[in-house]
């Protein structure tokens, strides 16, 4: 199989290849389609187009790593994902840059999965008490004399049972085990695989995979003091094998192909969500993503017309005379070019929208973009003939300095710097 390496955002065209009919069907793929544009041309040429999606997609005749441009590697993704559940899973950085290397994010989270889990069993698996119904010889635990009446009248051979068991055969342990069994079959390095062969090895002593339902094991699991320790090997299993802590939000599956994607955009908007939360922690400007302005756009009636929804929005006060503010997160390369017009036109009716009417200067948004550098702010001004009526402030958020911060446990320089701005935007009245 041949690996194919691109950026994101970039194109690439791979000659010479022969597409099985199943890569065929991928390049059509409406789900694929939406991750990465495949399109294979007459003479076997593959050709590649990339976006703000990062992982791998396995063909029969080729392996496709999107590689992240922004962020710097797949260890800082999963560094990102990290930081904004809030969970320190990633011990020893160090170790794990140096079995990373060349690792592709699938690859990558396997690796994580297989080490969780070997600790797991090194300090041993967790028992809990299973229920089990069933017919004995004599009886335990509890007789069930209304089974046994309509099962097995005038029988007592056999006695209908209720007992309940100590037994690895949990929750916990099953969605490990489905996990591994899972990246035993699909990573591509082979001491990855081999390893994960051996823990779902050890694995399937105390439990089984049969009839388990991954998906629905994740909404039910709770955690408590008994399996606290459960939660990092949890985190990676459900990227594999499709729970909802993050499959639902960052990655998914092509019907053609099989696909292991994350959401660059879903992604970064929710880390300058978390950035945000550290960098106003203690104040009482409050963080709100995702808070839709219903009536913002109305019609003569005064009927809404539609909706509009910032990705984040900053407020203070209650009521009609809290300040507010809008913040974009945007993952474009928008350190190498302008910023689009559209996103500067959305940024300005933000603008104009949160603003107040008692507010002494202009009102202004935030963008906050992805950037693998430092780049100065950049303010954009919206002109009417007697002067300005909005700003824009356009910030790059270093990625890789801001996760090498925080993996070092430091607070990342960016912090001080919104936090200082906002709070000065919210007591002058603008942002």
């Amino acid at each position: 199989m041949t690996s194919v390496d691109v950026d994101e955002y970039a194109k690439r065209r791979i000659p010479g290849l022969n597409p099985s009919a199943a890569d065929l069907e991928a390049a059509d793929s409406e789900i694929l389609a939406k991750r990465i544009k495949l399109h294979w041309l007459r003479d076997g040429t593959l050709s590649i187009e990339a976006g703000p999606h990062i992982g791998v997609v396995n063909l029969d005749c080729a392996s496709i790593r999107v590689v992240p441009k922004l962020v710097g590697s797949e260890l800082g993704v999963l560094q990102m994902l990290d930081y904004v559940a809030g969970i320190d899973s990633l011990h020893d950085i160090g170790r794990l840059q140096e079995l990373g290397t060349g690792l592709n994010l699938r690859d990558l989270v396997c690796l994580l999965l297989n080490r969780e889990c070997g600790r797991l069993l090194r300090h041993g698996l967790r028992l809990d008490y299973v229920r089990h119904e069933e017919a004995l010889p004599v009886v335990r635990g509890r007789l069930m004399v209304d089974r046994q009446v309509t099962r097995r009248f005038g029988l007592l051979d056999r006695l209908e049972c209720r007992y309940d068991e100590r037994s690895g055969d949990i929750d916990d342990n099953r969605l490990c085990a489905a996990a591994l069994q899972l990246a035993a079959r699909t990573a591509q390095a082979h001491h990855i695989r081999d390893e994960a062969h051996r823990l779902a090895t050890d694995f399937a002593t105390q439990c089984t995979t049969a009839g388990f339902d991954a998906r629905a094991a994740t909404e039910r699991l709770t955690y408590h003091r008994a399996n606290e320790h459960y939660r990092h090997a949890h985190r990676w299993a459900r990227m594999l094998v499709g729970g909802t802590a993050f499959s639902d939000l960052y990655t998914g599956s092509g019907t053609a192909a099989p696909a292991f994607m994350i959401n660059m955009n879903v992604l970064f908007e929710d880390f300058v969500t978390r950035l945000l939360y550290d960098a106003l922690a203690g104040t009482d400007v409050r963080v709100r993503p995702q808070e839709s302005l219903l009536r913002a756009i109305r019609t003569s009636s005064g009927h809404r017309y539609t909706t509009i929804t910032p990705d984040i929005q900053l407020i203070r006060g209650q009521g009609a005379t809290a300040w507010r503010c809008s913040i974009d997160a945007k993952y474009k390369l928008y350190a190498d070019k302008r910023i689009g017009t559209a996103d500067l036109f959305q940024n300005f009716v933000y603008a104009h929208v949160l603003s107040r009417s008692v507010d002494a200067v202009p009102p202004t948004a935030y963008i906050l973009y992805a950037s693998d550098r430092d780049r100065p702010h950049e303010t954009i001004t919206l002109h009417r003939q007697d002067g300005p009526t909005a700003h824009i402030t356009a910030i790059a958020v270093n990625i890789p300095s801001c996760i090498n911060s925080i993996a070092a446990g430091e607070s990342p320089v960016l912090l001080a710097e919104l936090r200082q701005m906002i709070l000065n935007g919210a007591e002058f009245g603008n942002c």
